[in-house]
């Protein structure tokens, strides 16, 4: 069997290169965007991309960069991938040097980068001297407790995936036009005075292109900060199209693999895989979840989500290999169940549904317990 890529991917691949070649000649040149990455006091997960902008010399630094996160609607779509090109990580004295992938972004793992708990920039830049900053958060070694989040229709009501709603959502309105789920964001700063310090994760089949706006929702509407892991809508190296609960799962995987000692608060909507996901999450990582929330849509949403005004069918009970046992008597919380009652036992993780994130924080509360 032949380990070539799929033939969209290569066609992929060679028209960028020809586009890229034509804008150089131009006088365009590299530009790197600087994602938010993470990783413990041992390892780093750099996350970025590089493409190419007009007369860069022209224009002082900090005035690019904050024009790139000023982009809005349709203009964070277009983009000149920098097609397997070298770029520079430097984190401190420690240099690692990383090829960009045949749409410009890179993922750069290093070891042994001697950075305290925080968060920090690291610099990358590209043969043409481009250099810029890019976040990072080093969660602490003793972290009981982390968040991962989706985003459409768990923070941002946003009726994805429908396709042309999608589009209008993402390219042509702005984030203050966007409406927030009711709740989510004090639900979350709840979460964190319980867990002071747990690091916040933002796991979406969403575009990187969309990642400028994710910033300035976010930080409008009060969410905690922390690293979106977004996908690449082009064409994968098995396909034509990238599978979005693929990318979720892969997402989940790793971050269980980087932060073992980590158990995880997973919050998501029932409008496609979440609940599914989440469920099978916790089967294979038995004791990593504290708890699943699923904020439930209106039968509206339903039939923007995926065509009918009923919870999907493999999303209302989800079945994995650890859901056939019942929780016995010692593994739950007779108080939380008593004061939560939609409470299920979802792979031996509790489960809580609402409308809301005040609702949802209600039903959580006496789950996770007291402030730690």
């Amino acid at each position: 069997m032949s380990d070539r890529p799929f033939i969209a991917a290569r066609l992929e691949a060679m028209f960028d290169r020809r586009v890229e070649g034509l804008f150089r000649r131009l006088g365009w040149r590299d530009a790197v965007i600087g994602y938010t990455g993470y990783g413990t006091t041992r390892h780093l997960r750099i996350l970025a991309r590089v493409v190419l902008t007009p007369g860069w010399r022209a224009t002082p630094r900090p005035r690019r960069d904050e024009a790139w996160r000023e982009r809005r609607g349709w203009r964070n779509f277009w983009s000149v991938s920098c097609v397997h090109r070298l770029a520079r990580v430097r984190v401190g004295a420690i240099e690692v040097h990383a090829v960009t992938d045949r749409s410009g972004y890179l993922d750069v793992a290093i070891a042994d980068h001697g950075l305290e708990p925080g968060w920090h920039h690291v610099l990358i830049d590209t043969e043409d001297g481009r250099e810029t900053e890019a976040r990072v958060l080093v969660v602490p070694d003793d972290a009981p407790v982390g968040l991962i989040s989706d985003i459409d229709d768990t923070i941002i009501a946003s009726y994805l995936p429908r396709a042309l709603t999608a589009a209008w959502n993402y390219l042509f309105v702005t984030e203050s036009a966007r409406q927030p789920v009711p709740g989510m964001a004090r639900c979350y700063r709840e979460i964190l005075r319980r867990f002071p310090g747990a690091p916040v994760f933002y796991v979406s089949t969403g575009a990187w292109n969309t990642l400028p706006f994710l910033d300035r929702f976010t930080l409008h509407h009060g969410f905690p900060p922390g690293p979106m892991l977004l996908s690449d809508w082009g064409p994968t190296n098995t396909g034509w199209f990238r599978s979005g609960p693929a990318h979720k799962a892969r997402a989940l995987r790793s971050l269980a693999r980087d932060f073992p000692n980590v158990t995880w608060l997973l919050v998501g909507d029932d409008g496609q895989h979440d609940p599914a996901l989440y469920a099978q999450f916790a089967a294979d990582f038995p004791g990593r979840v504290l708890a699943i929330a699923i904020r439930e849509l209106g039968p509206v949403e339903q039939v923007l989500a995926h065509g009918t005004p009923r919870e999907r069918a493999d999303t209302a009970r989800p079945v994995t290999r650890a859901a056939t046992r019942p929780a016995a008597p010692d593994e739950r919380d007779a108080a939380s169940v008593t004061a939560a009652p939609n409470v299920t036992e979802v792979a031996a993780v509790p489960e809580v549904r609402a409308p809301d994130g005040d609702e949802l924080w209600a039903r959580l509360a006496p789950i996770i317990g007291p402030a730690r």
